[in-house]
């Protein structure tokens, strides 16, 4: 049974990004949430390794300003769908042109933002998001703004207390993940009706955090969609997630 390893690349404009691989066979990529990362997001409750077992190699970035990937403080190094931009890179370091593509919340947002600016993954795999956490992303990103900016003010048990506990048990650099938030675009509801490929929408029965995610099957023009146990939070450490990945993947 192989061990996950972790490497590293120089992104589009040289900021180091780390990402890390599990398993062999088709390439999957998997893009975590905010505040997240590889590991916690895939690795740590098992869905990386089922993928890995059903015969996939498991590609898992971690976003600038999370994880193992750096962090700049310079503004200029957040332009705009900065973290499109860094798969991107990613997949042309690794030479990747027949692959699947997945993510989770603000990893599931990116991948929209990825095949609105012309990604062609074979399928894509969009959980933990709906239809109005791509169309008025702006909403949740001012949240999570003021979240940051008053990590230490929120009543205990709050949504803001858990996102900013969150926030604080991954290390996450403030300053840096603000700019991460002000780079990212909202998606026009003509462009997610018009993505032609193949997208399972994948969300926790108690989830709306960013939105509905059955509207966003239905608005999409060739999605299927699962609904899985948890919420926004626990959805990601339950099996069935990976089940359902793994079942679109090889369908």
């Amino acid at each position: 049974m192989s061990e996950p390893a972790t490497h590293r690349f120089a992104s589009f404009d040289g900021t180091e990004i780390a990402w890390t691989e599990l398993g062999a066979g088709r390439p999957v990529l998997l893009l975590h949430g905010l505040f997240s990362n590889a590991t916690t997001n895939w690795l740590r409750y098992g869905t990386a390794r089922a993928l890995a077992d059903a015969g996939f190699r498991i590609i898992m970035p971690d976003f600038r300003a999370h994880g193992a990937s750096a962090a700049p403080h310079d503004a200029a190094a957040y332009p705009p769908d900065v973290l499109a931009q860094d798969i991107e890179a990613l997949v042309a370091h690794l030479g990747l042109t027949d692959f699947d593509l997945g993510g989770y919340s603000m990893g599931a947002r990116t991948v929209i933002r990825l095949l609105a600016r012309g990604m062609r993954p074979r399928r894509a795999i969009v959980s933990g998001m709906g239809l109005a956490g791509l169309i008025e992303s702006g909403k949740r990103t001012g949240w999570f703004l003021h979240v940051i900016a008053n990590a230490d003010s929120f009543e205990r048990g709050s949504n803001g207390w858990f996102a900013a506990q969150f926030m604080k048990t991954n290390k996450i650099d403030g300053e840096a993940v603000a700019h991460v938030l002000r780079a990212q675009p909202v998606t026009p509801l003509d462009v997610v009706k018009a993505l032609a490929t193949p997208i399972l929408v994948v969300c926790g029965k108690d989830d709306a955090d960013n939105g509905s995610a059955p509207e966003l099957a239905a608005t999409l023009p060739h999605a299927t969609y699962v609904e899985v146990p948890g919420n926004h939070m626990s959805a990601v450490t339950m099996p069935a997630l990976g089940a359902a990945i793994r079942d679109f993947l090889l369908a």
